[in-house]
């Protein structure tokens, strides 16, 4: 036996065309069950009388409706309300069919977009129609009846527009926080696309200006390594590329720290404690894009002095230090002109982690460290 949970979920699966030619074949069958209509409107107190063949015509004209609801709720509201008035007017016997006429108004408050000005007024006016033509029917119904039916009418209405107010602002809600993803989804790309552009192109000037110190013959070995800067700045600009068309590139992480330290001229060291393992991709590639930066302040602004990379991979943090031994540089300074070590702070922070950087006791250090299981990131960034 499905439960009740399972029954509404189905429900909830189904198409509105659906749904209302369900409720049209219940409501409609439901008006002529016998004993279901004293549950029906009834308006004007007029004596009934059993009018046949033309009754069931005006109550299949009040529920048969409701199946196009959703699609066209302006024309259903005026074909159940008209209905629903020459039912009363001719004072045929009550039926629970005549609850068609809150059904549509609920529908037409809730979906009608096209004549949504014009027909409520439209409304207002055949109710007014509807009230003299059952007073003239010699019905002893007072002012304040009719006023009060029209505010239950009113409110079936209003009902409709409330929900209909709610959807559109879930709908504006959704659209503003599928910009703000693109924003931050932007600001990401341009962040990788410094980190990428300022290291490699860093190390393409620093080692195309320390070339003309060195003697002729090894000008070959700069050559090779400017050029491998290049092919390695045209592989990262790729898989930016990718992740902007959805290829699936991989990213860089720390499995390529390796490579990334011991590039040709580059006097650096690597030093792992611990066993890696596999981390989300976000956190890879922020561990490499710290190690990264760092080494590329350190060809800016201490060239030749050596550094060291320090990766400690324990059960539930991952810690990063590079230390570049050389004349102390304020923090400041390096990130001046660019958003590098401001871009690895807001990457660690949406990590839930710690990051500092500034001068040490025989250099510069950058230290960062954050947890190793995935977190949600924030959006405060």
């Amino acid at each position: 036996m499905p439960t009740l949970g399972r029954l509404r979920n189905r429900w909830a699966g189904v198409t509105p065309d659906v749904r209302d030619g369900a409720l049209a074949a219940a409501v409609t069958a439901a008006a002529f069950v016998p004993g279901l209509d004293m549950i029906g409107a009834q308006f004007g107190d007029l004596p009934r009388h059993a009018g046949g063949f033309a009754a069931i015509v005006l109550v299949l004209g009040q529920t048969l409706p409701l199946a196009v609801r959703s699609r066209w709720p302006a024309l259903t509201l005026a074909v159940v309300a008209t209905c629903f008035a020459a039912h009363e007017v001719l004072a045929y016997p009550p039926t629970i069919g005549s609850l068609a006429l809150y059904f549509a108004l609920y529908s037409a408050g809730a979906r009608e977009e096209r004549f949504r000005r014009a027909l409520p007024a439209t409304v207002s006016a055949g109710y007014v129609v509807f009230a003299v033509l059952v007073t003239l029917r010699g019905s002893p119904t007072d002012l304040l009846t009719y006023a009060v039916y029209y505010g239950v009418l009113v409110l079936f209405w209003s009902l409709g527009a409330l929900v209909r107010q709610r959807r559109r602002q879930e709908a504006e809600r959704r659209r503003l926080t599928a910009r703000a993803a693109a924003a931050d989804e932007r600001a990401r790309l341009a962040r990788e696309l410094h980190d990428v552009v300022t290291h490699h192109v860093t190390a393409m000037v620093v080692q195309a200006d320390a070339a003309q110190y060195l003697p002729p013959e090894r000008f070959p070995e700069v050559l090779r390594t400017i050029t491998g800067s290049g092919r390695d700045a045209l592989t990262e600009l790729r898989f930016l590329l990718g992740v902007l068309e959805a290829t699936g590139a991989r990213t860089p992480g720390l499995g390529a720290l390796r490579g990334l330290v011991e590039q040709p001229g580059r006097e650096a060291e690597l030093v792992e404690s611990g066993e890696r393992k596999a981390l989300p991709a976000e956190t890879e590639l922020t561990a490499y894009r710290i190690v990264q930066e760092a080494l590329t302040n350190a060809a800016k602004y201490a060239a030749g002095r050596p550094a060291t990379v320090r990766v400690g991979y324990g059960a539930d943090l991952l810690e990063i230090e590079v230390t570049t031994r050389g004349p102390a540089t304020d923090a400041g300074v390096l990130g001046s002109g660019g958003r590098g070590l401001t871009g690895l702070r807001d990457r660690v922070d949406a990590l839930g982690g710690r990051f500092t950087a500034g001068p040490s006791a025989d250099g510069f250090r950058v230290s960062a460290a954050f947890p190793t299981a995935e977190v949600p990131l924030r959006s405060d960034r």
